[in-house]
């Protein structure tokens, strides 16, 4: 018997004298040694081999003032016609508050509190009852020549959120920077720990028993830190 005449067609290799290359490779498709053939989570990005990166090259604008806030402002023209259209009220014992102006949509956003501005004081004419976290010098002196009154309070993130809820079982937070002490405490601006403020609205139900004790308590503090300062400067 004649063995088969050997030809290109009928060549192949024989058994197991091939195999996967891939497996015996020690690298793991890194290639050889460098830095990016290592394992762990690998360059950060912005690095730039350990030269300045560009992002420190350049010169920088400005900078990002923590202690900043965004009110949200609210003209007394806007007010009047939220309060023409049956959409606001006031009185003495539930005054408005920014839980009263987001639920009617007088505002969309409370941001870091309410502000009250004195645009459109012209058409304003109801006597409200009023406790923003802020209000300009000319929406005081409308809402005041109307018969109503305004209280400007201090609210924390915390408080701002309890008010917009209507919580009420938490106890609300104490300004703490100098700068919000002072300003609150100022008969100008209407500040809920000034004793002005708070002789002109005693017989208002709102006014709570808490704030005239802030009012003893942060005064003493900020008048001791103003004689302090005064001796120093001598």
């Amino acid at each position: 018997m004649s063995s088969s005449r050997i030809s290109l067609r009928n060549l192949k290799p024989l058994r197991a004298a091939q195999h996967n290359g891939l497996a015996m490779a020690g690298t793991a498709g890194r290639g050889a040694n460098g830095q990016k053939s290592r394992s762990g989570p690998g360059i950060k990005p912005g690095f730039e081999g350990g030269q300045t990166p560009i992002t420190k090259l350049f010169p920088k604008r400005g900078f990002v003032n923590r202690n900043e806030r965004v009110w949200a402002p609210v003209n007394l023209d806007r007010i009047q016609h939220w309060i023409d259209e049956g959409r606001l009220s006031s009185s003495p014992e539930k005054p408005i508050t920014a839980r009263e102006l987001l639920l009617s949509g007088c505002v969309h956003d409370v941001h870091d509190g309410i502000k009250i501005l004195g645009d459109g004081s012209q058409y304003f004419k109801t006597p409200i009852y009023i406790t923003p976290s802020r209000a300009s010098k000319s929406a005081i002196q409308a809402i005041e020549s109307h018969g109503g009154k305004v209280v400007c309070k201090y609210y924390n993130p915390l408080a701002l959120r309890d008010c917009v809820k209507g919580r009420t079982d938490r106890i609300e937070a104490a300004p703490t920077r100098r700068d919000d002490i002072v300003w609150y405490s100022r008969l100008r601006n209407r500040g809920y720990l000034s004793p002005g403020t708070l002789q002109k609205a005693a017989s208002l139900p709102f006014v709570q028993d808490r704030w005239k004790m802030l009012a003893r308590e942060l005064g003493v503090w900020r008048d001791q830190g103003v004689n302090t300062s005064s001796k120093k400067k001598k």
